[in-house]
């Protein structure tokens, strides 16, 4: 056990974890160089095309130092904020974290909360300074910022580049010597953490875990602790890029368990795995629940998909163990279901992987998050949509969720950055310099539905992408919040209802309405769009009919000829817009995203 070593690779986005995780496994051996390419871990379509990491990928390495040699157990963790719980997962899973810092940017918001996340979890910490081979990296100003960061020594700090492959060895080398090997006690009860499953068609459901004591032999008979489930272990084993069988594993490893389940909600992210002959006395603790901060309803566009959803999304929640659904309906989608999602680009992720994995084309609603509404009574309730909402007579107040906000930025774009956070009701907590006056942190209580929908592209264009941005949830706070109901022709469409301020609900159903008009397609009867709160209607657009052109056909004659024809086309246009349905297109429900 001495010789096994288990550590994550942590950064901000786009700071090179990916590639400098090629050329640990390039250099230990792993991967042949016939199967190497560019983020060989990132096995998803969707991680290649976008360049990003969604998921964490375990692997394991084997490496000879000193004549002695090694396991380490390496995991890829994703930098983008959307995915910061897979990251506590990895986290969970390890003693030690590469904390890579890209030398041209120094560091960024995602950079100080992992680390923080890192830190809570007692890793120990090895800075890697990432492509200084580049003409624009600033070694010396940014080795500044993560000894100013992190209270460590000039040279504790590893300078590398994953392009090159230069300081590979040193990395490496510090991992060995640095990162503690795993404790626990082989002899002792099994007891195993799982941190991730995938969904394969042909072997069932396959669970990631760690052991933290005892030891797991091919063919035991073992028990998920948290569903109560006892199943005999048909197949165990590490994670190389493949999965690799293995007779026993001992406390320390991580591997994973083939045990034929087919049901995915007999394994939960977080569970403790552990004999059934002689079972541990207690589950592992300290695994953090996941906190949804986006809402949306997802519908399958034929009502008869609404089991294949089901399954699809089930088999996806083993894949990502954020993403949260219970079912509702509405009256103008039929019947779907409520997802939480960590955030936008979260949101858009899971929409295109149901697309691509699953085949299931769905519509998705406008996204928002939970409110707390008190009656008269002094009763809470908690509402994530809002048809939800009860009778405005009956409400006492509504609460809102705020979030802490840290915006990392240079000194230029701070004007427009505050401009743009206090334009969504921010309140400035303070501002302070961090590295030695060439970076500034910014700390605003924000509420948490004014940033769902687009302001972390706004604050990337308006900083020219140099602002990074971080946030947690903050509590609750009372606000003037209205419900504000978009009616085609009268009938409400509640898939287009929202919450909002009252302060922007006239600018906001303005803007919803005018945007609305140009994407209905034109009916043979007028279409009225309009914004209203409660009763009161606050804004109102006319899509125009397609008119036919019935008097073509008279040419000269009584005028009253005419008049005839035009009044029977009146009463025909009176019948279809009593009985005529508008379909909004999927385009209008996205379109309300953007509306800018």
């Amino acid at each position: 056990m001495k010789n096994i070593r288990n550590f994550c690779i942590i950064a901000h986005i786009d700071h090179g974890k990916s590639t400098l995780a090629d050329r640990l496994l390039e250099y230990t051996g792993t991967v042949a160089s016939k199967d190497m390419e560019a983020q060989v871990l990132d096995d998803m379509d969707l991680e290649r095309e976008r360049g990003i990491t969604i998921k964490s990928h375990a692997i394991q390495m084997d490496y000879a130092l000193d004549g002695e040699h090694y396991t380490l157990n390496l995991i890829d963790t994703p930098g983008h904020v959307d995915f910061s719980y897979e990251v506590s997962r990895s986290i969970a899973a390890c003693e030690g974290a590469l904390l890579i810092v890209d030398a041209t940017q120094g560091i960024q918001a995602q950079t100080i909360s992992n680390l923080y996340m890192a830190i809570d979890n007692d890793l120990e910490i090895i800075p890697v300074l990432n492509k200084c081979d580049l003409d624009s990296a600033n070694p010396d100003e940014v080795s500044d910022q993560i000894v100013e960061l992190l209270g460590c020594d000039h040279d504790e700090i590893i300078h590398a580049s994953g392009k090159t492959g230069m300081g590979v060895e040193e990395i490496l080398r510090a991992i060995i010597e640095r990162v503690p090997a795993p404790t626990g006690d082989p002899q002792a009860p099994l007891q195993a953490l799982i941190f991730d499953s995938v969904f394969n068609p042909f072997r069932g459901i396959i669970a990631y875990f760690k052991i933290e004591n005892g030891t797991i032999r091919t063919d035991d008979f073992v028990k998920f602790v948290a569903t109560g489930k006892e199943y005999h272990a048909d197949e165990i084993g590490v994670l190389k890029l493949d999965l690799s069988p293995r007779k026993e594993l001992s406390a320390g490893n991580v591997g994973y368990i083939i045990s034929g389940i087919k049901s995915s909600r007999e394994v939960k992210v977080g569970d403790t795995i552990t004999h059934v002959a002689r079972p541990c006395d207690e589950a592992i603790k300290g695994f953090q629940e996941v906190k949804p901060m986006v809402f949306a309803g997802v519908y399958p566009i034929e009502t008869e998909d609404f089991e294949n959803l089901r399954t699809s999304l089930e088999k996806l929640q083993l894949n990502d163990a954020s993403l949260t659904f219970s079912p509702e309906s509405s009256a103008a989608l039929g019947f779907g279901f409520r997802c939480g999602f960590l955030g936008l680009l979260h949101m858009e992720i899971i929409q295109e992987r149901l697309s691509r994995e699953f085949d299931m084309e769905v519509i998705t609603t406008v996204p928002n998050v939970s409110y707390r509404v008190y009656d008269k009574k002094g009763g809470m309730t908690e509402v994530h949509n809002p048809s939800g909402l009860p009778d405005i007579t009956l409400i006492d107040h509504i609460e809102e969720p705020y979030i802490r906000a840290s915006v990392i930025t240079t000194p230029e774009f701070i004007g427009p950055i505050m401009t743009l956070c206090l334009s969504k009701r921010g309140e400035l907590v303070r501002q302070e310099y961090i590295s030695g006056g060439h970076r500034m942190e910014l700390t605003f209580d924000m509420p948490l539905g004014e940033i769902v929908i687009d302001f972390y592209d706004k604050l990337k264009s308006i900083s020219k992408g140099y602002a990074s941005f971080d946030y947690h949830l903050h509590g609750f706070r009372e606000s003037r919040l209205v419900k504000l109901d978009i009616l085609l022709n009268g009938e409400s469409v509640d898939a287009l209802s929202t919450l909002t301020h009252a302060d922007n609900a006239v600018t906001f159903g303005r803007r919803m309405c005018e945007k609305l008009k140009e994407l209905i397609p034109r009916q043979q009867f007028d279409i009225a769009i309009q914004a209203a709160i409660g009763a009161k209607i606050i804004a109102r657009e006319t899509v125009k009919a397609v008119r036919k052109d019935v008097t073509a056909k008279c040419y000269g004659g009584d005028i009253s000829r005419k008049r005839k024809l035009l009044e029977k086309q009146k009463k025909g246009k009176k019948r279809m817009k009593q009985i005529g349905s508008v379909e909004v297109p999927q385009k209008a429900f996205l379109a309300v995203l953007k509306l800018d």
